[in-house]
């Protein structure tokens, strides 16, 4: 029997699977999504999530891919005004790429992602989970993770509210994107007087830069969906350096500021972590992170009650230690996000005010 079934094959999911598997825990884990991704998505482990996966068997492989330090070259109104070097604050890699180590070590312990599995009803009693999935299929476990993103099913299943806010407008236009001849030694920042610009990051083992913009606006003031179109108009107003051009987009979508937190983490034998249990602001690159610490702790409280006298008590640690962080977290990285758009105002000042 399935003991621990895991919805979401994300940072947090493969996480939460590799340290049960670890522990000798029957995991399976199911993702809606037809196949692996290959976007950037999230870009940085910070120093903890690291120590995590030298505990799972990771983290050598990633460190091998991963830079532990980048220069953020500044430019305003076009110009070049200095540069930074950020280092200590972990490592700079693409999430596509976390995952795919986690995969791979998940696969070494006998458990492989299934595919196309849409959780669509979930049933519990005192003896365990009673998972349906879209097709009919029905999966028996004593509990279920619900690890699947900031619109999760399982969260929408049991009904938990999911409380804040979120912002109508998209405040980034975000992709991955090649750009033949521009330097890759630096992650690149323009910033206009206005607040808008845009900032281009390689990403470390690719031949790719994360593009991060404000949204281009239409005759009426509209946000434009992202396209290559948009990305290269954008980077022309604010870059300023004739004869680049952006090509093969591989990821286009947009971000709006979100900061939401659910009443509650837990239900009877379903949990929650990673973005199904919060989302909010992506200064300082807490998100992927903090469902990474969501994922080690569950990993503990689950293994405990695996293989101890289990109850209420041990099931209960969990969302005591990790609700008060995700509360923090969100109120955090709303006023770091903040000072962002503050400081990319002043000339040479870029998104390490989120890191401060």
């Amino acid at each position: 029997m399935t003991e621990v079934l895991i919805a979401g094959s994300g940072p947090t999911g493969l996480t939460l699977a590799c340290a049960l598997a670890l522990r000798g825990a029957a995991v399976r884990v199911i993702d809606e999504r037809s196949e692996p991704h290959r976007e950037s998505r999230g870009k940085g482990l910070r120093p903890s999530s690291v120590e995590i996966f030298e505990e799972l068997g990771v983290a050598r492989s990633l460190t091998a891919i991963g830079k532990e330090e980048v220069v953020l070259r500044k430019y305003f109104d076009g110009a070049h005004v200095n540069d930074t070097l950020v280092s200590g604050t972990g490592l700079l890699i693409g999430q596509w790429q976390i995952e795919e180590a986690l995969r791979e070590r998940l696969a070494g312990l006998g458990v492989t992602v299934e595919y196309g599995a849409r959780l669509a009803g979930i049933g519990q009693d005192a003896a365990g989970v009673r998972a349906e999935l879209a097709d009919g299929t029905v999966i028996g476990a004593r509990y279920l993770a619900g690890c699947d993103g900031g619109h999760s099913t399982t969260r929408k299943l049991l009904g938990i509210p999911f409380e804040g806010s979120t912002e109508e407008e998209p405040a980034m236009v975000i992709g991955d994107v090649r750009a033949p001849g521009l330097s890759r030694d630096f992650w690149h920042q323009w910033f206009s007087s206005d607040g808008s610009g845009i900032m281009l990051c390689p990403m470390p083992g690719t031949d790719t830069f994360q593009l991060q913009a404000s949204p281009e606006q239409d005759e009426h003031g509209q946000p434009v969906p992202p396209s290559l179109e948009t990305f290269q108009r954008l980077f022309d107003r604010h870059a300023r350096i004739p004869g680049i051009r952006l090509t093969d987009p591989t990821w286009l979508s947009t971000w709006r500021v979100s900061v939401r937190v659910v009443t509650r983490m837990r239900e009877g034998r379903v949990f929650l972590a990673g973005d199904a249990a919060h989302v909010h602001p992506i200064a300082g690159g807490l998100g992927m992170n903090t469902g990474i610490d969501d994922a080690a702790a569950l990993g503990r409280t689950l293994a405990a009650a695996l293989t101890g006298p289990g109850g209420e008590e041990v099931l209960d640690v969990y969302e005591a230690e990790r609700l008060p962080v995700a509360t923090e977290v969100a109120a955090d990285t709303a006023r770091r996000y903040e000072r962002v758009l503050a400081a990319v105002r002043t000339p040479g000042r870029g998104t390490e005010a989120g890191l401060d």
